[in-house]
């Protein structure tokens, strides 16, 4: 998919949640079928190998928007999706992880059954920033016993130090604002 065509559905909103922040609303792009159907493509390539075969066993996706990208990359790669969600939000045992905000820390938590040992997962987000929460949720398959095969985001805050925190992890995005 061309950045031009993601780059006409997405939205700066100035000031958004707070002075001095320009939030990148995502609504109409999940809005309109053509550009989301492409989307989902692109992010779930990265999924399978040149040949087009499939290489990962699940996708996981991060509250909240993560939830609307991962879900269907997993459909599309014939997989299944495994949520990762705030601290508190799922019922059964969980691996949990904290990592550093801006302005304090938060809380993931996985369910420890969600990844089975030797899993290759692709981890799926809209916005690749400090890479705090990509991280975190990396710390959270290995404590599963499986590995993350890559990284697949819709852009990425390029002036934030993202790729670094991931460190040697393959990321792609598919803009770079």
């Amino acid at each position: 998919m061309a950045s031009v065509c993601i780059e006409e559905h997405i939205l700066d909103v100035v000031d958004y949640p707070k002075p001095g922040i320009v939030f990148k609303d995502i609504s109409p792009l999940l809005a309109d079928h053509a550009a989301f159907t492409a989307t989902v493509d692109a992010l779930a390539a990265v999924g399978r190998a040149a040949d087009g075969a499939v290489v990962v066993d699940k996708v996981l996706g991060m509250e909240a928007r993560g939830f609307i990208l991962a879900a269907p990359v997993a459909l599309a790669l014939g997989v299944g999706f495994v949520p990762v969600r705030k601290a508190g939000k799922l019922p059964r045992d969980v691996h949990a992880t904290t990592y550093a905000l801006e302005y304090g820390e938060a809380t993931l938590e996985l369910h420890t059954d969600a990844v089975a040992p030797g899993e290759r997962v692709l981890l799926v987000d809209d916005v690749l920033a400090t890479g705090g929460t990509l991280d975190a949720s990396r710390r959270l398959v290995e404590q599963c016993g499986g590995t993350v095969a890559g990284v697949a985001v819709l852009m990425e805050l390029g002036f934030l130090p993202g790729r670094t925190t991931l460190g040697d992890l393959p990321v792609t995005s598919l803009l770079t604002v």
